[in-house]
């Protein structure tokens, strides 16, 4: 049994013990001064305050006020009623940002090239999320299309490159659409580089059209809807494709009459990831370019959280790998989509991946700066 003599020694030895923090080194956080009391400055924190991709600076771009400038911007697209399988993908910006929020701008260092993309003469930033009602497609994509303009219309910090870029974080692929409006105005039609595990260039006729109109833009439609609008060139292409087709002569000849050729899952056992490097290159060379990441061209052990599934896919690092390889394209925009967090599992396989499929896209901007214009 203790005495109160005991309980009283240990009581005054705890009082008296005092926390002692060891030096500060450059990568800790400092010692800061608050009312007179000693405290410990958090601010760069990884997983305190607002969630940005990266732990970027956040900006309201759509502030119309606003005087903050960036080249690069980062805009989140919550919206998923245009799918035919699983929703969800509403809330991939937020999963998306998630995945990301190891990643620190200052000890981001690629261990494959040495560089340090937020660290070159880009400023990047994060915009938030477009609002978007979830009542009413159409409205909603009206929306986009405002959110886009108005972010891709504020002022750089270059003289030469005037317009920033955008990548997008989705959302369901409808938003694609939205984002090649957008280009089209600063850049003209542009080769479309499409990673997916469907073609998504069915004929709204077919897939939805013959409910409503309304019904007929959709995520497996929209690049047929952006041909019909002019905004992608017969340059473009798709890669990781291994889903079936409704009607194998309609849908594989309107999807070369959109102006795609196509990779499959399957042939890069054949032309190994360097071979589908260099077929991409052919494909678009000379042209401004939009790269467009379905996270299920992944294949679902590596990227669960899709809404449609299909199995035989790539690796996370078989993509990777080939984004990386494109650099020295002029990419004007990129997006990754269909990122649907609730069907992941605990190890977040597929927002880690989108978030550094995100960063792909951020280096090859950097890589390659773009003058607006159409060519």
């Amino acid at each position: 049994m203790i005495s109160a003599l005991s309980v009283l020694l240990l009581a005054s030895t705890a009082a008296g013990r005092d926390i002692t923090f060891p030096p500060v080194a450059g990568y800790q956080s400092p010692m800061i001064q608050v009312s007179g009391h000693e405290s410990i400055d958090i601010t760069g924190a990884k997983f305190a305050g607002l969630t940005t991709f990266a732990n970027l600076p956040y900006v309201h771009c759509l502030d119309q006020s606003g005087s903050e400038k960036y080249d690069i911007a980062i805009l989140g697209a919550p919206f998923d009623t245009g799918v035919t399988a699983r929703p969800g993908a509403r809330f991939g910006p937020n999963g998306i940002r998630a995945g990301s929020r190891r990643i620190q701008p200052e000890f981001a260092y690629s261990i494959y090239n040495g560089r340090n993309l937020f660290k070159e003469w880009a400023t990047i930033i994060d915009c938030g999320d477009a609002p978007l009602t979830v009542l009413d497609n159409t409205v909603a994509l009206k929306q986009l299309d405002l959110a886009h303009k108005m972010v891709s219309s504020r002022a750089t910090n270059s003289t030469d490159y005037t317009v920033p870029r955008l990548v997008t974080l989705g959302g369901d692929h409808t938003t694609t659409l939205s984002a090649l409006r957008s280009t089209f105005k600063h850049w003209g039609a542009v080769s479309v580089i499409h990673f997916d595990s469907h073609i998504d260039t069915w004929d709204p006729e077919i897939l939805g059209g013959g409910v409503s109109h309304y019904a007929g833009v959709n995520h497996g439609t929209f690049l047929h809807i952006a041909h019909e609008e002019g905004l992608i060139r017969n340059t473009s292409i798709h890669a990781g494709i291994r889903a079936p087709v409704g009607n194998k002569k309609h849908d594989l000849r309107n999807d070369r009459n959109c102006g795609f050729e196509m990779i499959t899952a399957r042939d890069i056992d054949r032309l190994t990831p360097q071979g589908v490097i260099e077929k991409l290159k052919r494909r678009v060379a000379g042209t401004k370019v939009y790269i467009s990441v379905d996270i299920d061209v992944l294949d679902p052990a590596y990227a669960p959280a899709t809404g449609t599934a299909e199995v035989g896919g790539w690796t996370t690092r078989e993509l990777l790998t080939i984004l990386d390889g494109l650099s020295g394209l002029e990419v004007i925009g990129g997006d990754v989509v269909e990122v649907a967090p609730i069907y992941d599992n605990a190890g977040e396989p597929t927002t880690l991946a989108a978030s550094e499929v995100v960063m792909s896209f951020l280096q090859l901007m950097v890589d390659q700066p773009v003058k607006a214009g159409q060519d």
